[in-house]
């Protein structure tokens, strides 16, 4: 029995690691795990080079002058000039758009208009709107008659930067990184959503596949049908859990490559300290430029954070409620494949098992900005959507009990299921022509071995 459980096993998971799309997959996808790292902090360190000129109409004349340039955006001020004007030859001009400040902006502070013949990008955007702001407030601030107003405003400038310290219970402390356990747990969690229905419907679909073609009859011939489904399951689990192991090695080794090709110096962060009793003295208040770190800085301090992670822990809880998670989905995706004729008949009874790993993907996200909530708590031990919203919940830290309590659930919940599967993968295999509903598959399930 043993014997031939191992060569149905074998033979679906050789059967599927040989396929093209296999390899394919698996050498795209660590390649689009290292993009997703390395090409945002990349293209940060990449600057537009163009010259944008932007005209500037100021109703108002408050803010001439006032808007700062940079290397690659620049300002004119135009004077006894309209807007209506500036846009009848406007594409004949050197502009890239028109600021227009209405002269009520300081009771209406909406009132300024950004015109383009194309969609001005949001950094522009934002530059300005920062810029009219302070200058707003610098105005506001002098009605008060203040002395020194532009030494003041400068030096009371302070960016804040909080860093969040975990007390662990062996007295010792552990930085943690809020914005990085957020998005290590969104993808734990989409990726085992991704697995569980990419491979359990593998499952459903192998299933059809003989069955429609009647190479069942031969198999079952020589094999109990319980075994054939469970070698069916063990050997697709197998070839995910393969592929997302080779993900794993080739994704670190691309992102170590990718750090030493684009990032070869970077280091620790460097920044100065400054100790609390002299964080308030004349001379820290004098300085003008802030302190803190500078680009490539702020990308080494990338790399710490990401080297921070406890990579044991996630990759062991995404293996465990991967396995879980899929072995219950499976069995049931199998159990479904056996009862219809093809792919068509599916609908049915995909629903009722589709919809919660649905819901997950939407409770993720709940979990994920609260994740010791109610609604995270529960979902994360109710079996059908604990292998997703746990593992959403893990890099924020979860109590040894509930993980403990939610992988026992799950566990004694993919047993039951793969029990009640195989009752109906015992008598649905064989049955061909029959329209299915709920109703004979309970009879399925009542019959006795």
């Amino acid at each position: 029995m043993q014997k031939k459980s191992s060569l149905i096993i074998a033979r679906e998971y050789l059967s599927r690691v040989r396929k093209k799309s296999f390899i394919i997959m698996t050498l795209i996808g660590p390649l689009l795990f290292a993009a997703i790292i390395i090409g945002p902090m990349w293209f940060a360190t990449l600057e537009d080079r163009e010259v944008r000129i932007i005209a500037v109409v100021d109703s108002s004349k408050l803010f001439i002058d006032k808007i700062p340039e940079t290397e690659y955006l620049k300002f004119e001020y135009l004077e006894n000039t309209t807007v209506d004007q500036i846009r009848e030859d406007f594409s004949e001009t050197h502009y890239y758009a028109v600021l227009y400040i209405a002269h009520i902006i300081t009771s209406a502070p909406s009132a300024v208009q950004l015109m383009s013949d194309r969609q001005p990008s949001l950094n522009i955007r934002m530059h300005i709107a920062n810029a009219i702001e302070k200058e707003l407030e610098r105005q506001k601030l002098a009605t008060y008659n203040i002395d020194n107003l532009e030494q003041i405003l400068a030096t009371i400038k302070t960016n804040v930067n909080i860093r969040t310290i975990i007390w662990q219970d062996d007295g010792g402390e552990k930085e943690s990184h809020s914005e990085l356990a957020m998005i290590t747990g969104y993808i734990g969690g989409f990726l085992i959503y991704f697995f569980i229905f990419l491979f359990g419907a593998q499952v459903m679909r192998g299933v059809i596949e003989e069955k429609s073609s009647r190479v069942v009859e031969i198999i079952v011939s020589s094999v109990r049908p319980f075994q054939l489904m469970l070698g069916k399951i063990v050997g697709i689990g197998l070839v995910g859990l393969t592929q997302f192991l080779l993900w794993v090695v080739l994704s670190f080794t691309l992102v170590v490559l990718a750090q030493q090709i684009f990032f070869p110096d970077l280091g620790t962060p460097s920044s100065e300290t400054v100790v609390p009793e002299d964080l308030f003295s004349s001379s820290t208040l004098h300085q003008s430029q802030p302190i803190g770190p500078d680009d490539s800085g702020r990308i080494a301090e990338i790399f710490s954070s990401i080297s921070a992670i406890n990579f044991g822990v996630m990759l062991g809880a995404f293996i465990f409620y991967f396995l879980g998670g899929y072995l219950l989905y499976a069995s049931l995706f199998a159990s479904i494949g056996s009862a219809v004729d093809s792919e068509t008949d599916t609908q049915q009874f995909m629903l009722p098992i589709t919809i919660p790993l649905i819901l997950s993907i939407i409770v993720m996200m709940n979990a994920i900005m609260n994740p010791e909530g109610p609604i995270a708590f529960w979902f994360s031990i109710i079996p059908f959507t604990s292998p997703i919203i746990m593992m959403a919940r893990i890099p924020f830290g979860v109590p040894i009990w509930e993980v403990t309590l939610s992988g026992g659930l799950l566990v004694g919940t993919f047993i039951l299921t793969t029990w009640l599967a195989g009752k109906i993968y015992r008598t649905g295999i064989l049955m061909y022509g029959k329209r299915v509903n709920y109703r004979e598959l309970w009879k399925w399930i009542r019959y006795s071995s």
